[in-house]
């Protein structure tokens, strides 16, 4: 079977365990999603994700439990770990503990309103703790960044049509679009005057790790293609959004997102649990001063 027949069987998988982390996510059920064995399955999944599947799974209810806690504090523990796939509290609760340093009333208690990462590290006497990271600029100091750099708008996305190729950490982000981009001139449809790049966040840096985060760097297309080696056709669904439109460099994107996302919780909108995107419009690179006409599209409710 081909490398390329592989990642195909694991996008498959990812997507059902992002979709269903409420559910049973046992070896044997995931392996025949991905119509593997489960001993080739196992093998296969570490080696393009870095993670064994367990690792995986298990971190991906932390991180959701996490943000839920810190942002849902009217709902309870108990439903809280039941719907991100936990049995029991005192199982949630102990692995939790494990990862984060603290229980999860305790992490629910200690979350400041306001904080741009969660951060779980290893203390100097080698135990776990957990780190609230603040905004990197005071709010005043956010709020006229917004200002002067951010055209902002609610508005419907269309659908579109994209070929994106996964990449698992930022550090990979640049390969991904290098294969992107060599494929679609061997196809002759880059460059081309309506084809831009958009990057699909699968996870937040919020709670994620840079080097665990899962991106898909994508091309929007005039029409769908079929899947194609590492090139695999997505659809980004219709709705709605906040689209923060700047022209800023590259080194300023972490405090685009906080700011934009400041932006919806103070004007009252809901976050709708989708992928949010970086629309291009040019290639920063070729700037003089390397700045980049981006969009950035928060999907809510």
């Amino acid at each position: 079977m081909t490398s390329e027949e592989h990642l195909k069987r694991i996008r498959k998988v990812l997507n059902h365990i992002d979709q269903n982390l409420q559910d049973d996510l046992s070896l044997e059920k995931l392996a025949e999603i991905g119509a593997y064995s489960a001993f080739h399955f196992h093998r296969i999944f570490r080696g393009i994700i870095g993670e064994t599947l367990q690792e995986y799974i298990t971190r991906k209810r932390l991180e959701k439990s996490a943000m839920m806690l810190s942002h849902q504090k009217q709902k309870s523990i108990e439903d809280i770990f039941s719907e991100v796939g936990f049995k029991s509290h005192s199982t949630f609760s102990k692995i939790f503990k494990k990862h984060f340093g603290v229980s999860p009333s305790v992490f629910r208690k200690n979350t400041p309103e306001k904080f741009s990462k969660i951060l779980p590290i290893n203390s100097n006497n080698g135990q776990k703790e957990v780190v609230f990271q603040q905004y990197l600029y005071h709010l005043n100091q956010m709020k006229n960044f917004m200002e002067t750099n951010a055209k902002i708008e609610v508005k419907e996305m269309p659908e579109m049509h994209i070929a994106s190729v996964l990449s698992i950490g930022i550090q990979n982000v640049e390969k991904a679009y290098h294969k992107l981009i060599s494929w679609a001139i061997s196809k002759n449809i880059f460059p081309r005057e309506n084809v831009k790049m958009i990057s699909v966040y699968h996870d937040s840096f919020k709670v994620t790790a840079p080097d665990k985060v899962r991106i898909h760097a994508c091309m929007l297309l005039d029409e769908p293609i079929k899947n194609e080696g590492e090139i695999f056709a997505e659809t980004l669904p219709k709705g709605k959004y906040i689209v923060g439109s700047f022209f800023i460099g590259i080194q300023e994107f972490e405090k685009a997102w906080q700011g934009l996302f400041l932006w919806m919780n103070e004007n009252g909108y809901q976050y709708r649990r989708t992928n949010p995107y970086e629309i291009y419009h040019n290639n920063y690179q070729e700037h003089p001063e390397k700045k980049c006409n981006v969009d950035f599209c928060i999907p809510i409710l």
